[in-house]
């Protein structure tokens, strides 16, 4: 019978990160502060990230070492399988082989507990009691709510009104955690009492929790930020994916011609094809095609 699914054990669960900037022959520009206008730096950072995180922001290290804290928590559901979806190649017709990484099968249902986790760890680590995050339709709130439970931090959720209307089941979840939700825009910070007191209706967006998210992080001393996406630290976290994804495809002797993978924010991208654009600097054949929402 044809192996459909392959599979690591605890111990071949990556030991260290992948940072891309090591290996990036034309670094990304910094971000700009949106007052001043320029690039943010280290200080700036500072009011709503730990110091640690922020490292990792800037760093140009090519490996980070994953701490024992955090392993001992992705063993909870890493290394995930790797299946051969032999249904679709029949359907298809292809003569290709068609693999592909499951996430599903952590807590919070998605990969975002690859990041949102070392972030609680960090954040505890620097004696922050609370970390405030935005969320859509509910993926990352739920994966930092599971994150906090687990290191005993509050998390505060100001999630899309939309979002937070037609999905009740992702707030349970997040409330089951021990997270707090807030439809955004919410009467709790300046910059949704604006927006409410012009459009009573809104129905939110994620940059509005996302202003809501951050203004609740810069204006209480006890509370940092956290970010599902976008950011490199973000990134590095996710390359526990594709670091896996490596050691299963040898054990099948396969190496892919093509990844293909889900683009909003970067982070599900970035974390199956990092390790394997790397070793495309370093001379392999692939191709890396990022599907991205209209």
């Amino acid at each position: 019978m044809k192996e459909t699914k392959i599979n690591l054990s605890e111990r071949d669960i990556p030991k260290k990160w992948y940072n891309i900037m090591a290996d990036m022959p034309n670094l990304p520009k910094p971000p700009l502060h949106p007052g001043t206008k320029e690039p943010i730096g280290p200080d700036d950072l500072s009011a709503i990230f730990p110091m640690s995180l922020i490292e990792q922001e800037v760093t140009q290290e090519r490996w980070i070492d994953i701490p024992e804290e955090v392993l001992k928590v992705y063993s909870l559901w890493r290394p995930t399988p790797m299946y051969r979806a032999y249904r679709l190649e029949e359907a298809l017709g292809t003569p290709a082989k068609i693999y592909y990484k499951y996430e599903g099968v952590s807590p919070a249902g998605s990969h975002k507990p690859n990041t949102s986790v070392p972030q609680a760890y960090y954040n505890k680590e620097a004696g922050i009691r609370r970390i405030s995050t935005e969320t859509g339709a509910g993926q990352w709130g739920s994966a930092l709510a599971f994150a906090g439970s687990i290191f005993g931090i509050d998390i505060t959720v100001y999630m899309v009104k939309v979002s937070y209307n037609q999905k009740p089941y992702r707030r349970i979840a997040m409330e089951t955690w021990g997270g707090t939700v807030y439809a955004s825009p919410s009467d709790r910070t300046e910059s949704g009492r604006k927006i409410l007191e012009a459009d009573p209706d809104n129905p939110g967006s994620l940059g509005i929790a996302i202003s809501e998210a951050v203004e609740d992080a810069a204006t209480h001393n006890d509370t940092n930020y956290a970010l599902g996406s976008v950011l490199n630290h973000v990134l590095l976290h996710q390359t526990v994916i594709g670091l896996e994804a490596q050691k299963q495809l040898e054990l099948v002797g396969d190496y892919p011609d093509v990844i293909i993978g889900c683009c909003g924010g970067g982070s599900n991208l970035g974390g199956i094809s990092f390790p394997f654009i790397r070793d495309k600097i370093n001379g392999k054949e692939l191709r890396v095609i990022a599907v991205e929402p209209a």
